[in-house]
């Protein structure tokens, strides 16, 4: 079962909602998707924090529904 892209950016918009994302398939097999998020609610936060705040917001699909997802995440320039 994959999971839609435009699932993953309605459950990251959830969480950020001032969040830029974008969502590319990176395989076009709906189970390996690339996804850059850029929100101030990051400020302050390490990278690592960041990427499990996303995580976070995908509600434990990650490993399920959704195999593979690269993440890039950073704050407002």
């Amino acid at each position: 079962m994959a999971m839609a892209a435009d699932d993953i950016e309605a459950m990251i918009k959830a969480a950020f909602p001032d969040a830029e994302i974008e969502i590319t398939d990176l395989a076009g097999d709906g189970d390996h998707y690339a996804a850059r998020v850029v929100s101030a609610a990051f400020a302050g936060m390490s990278r690592v924090k960041q990427h499990q705040a996303v995580y976070a917001a995908l509600g434990g699909r990650m490993g399920g529904v959704l195999h593979a997802l690269q993440l890039t995440t950073s704050t407002p320039d």
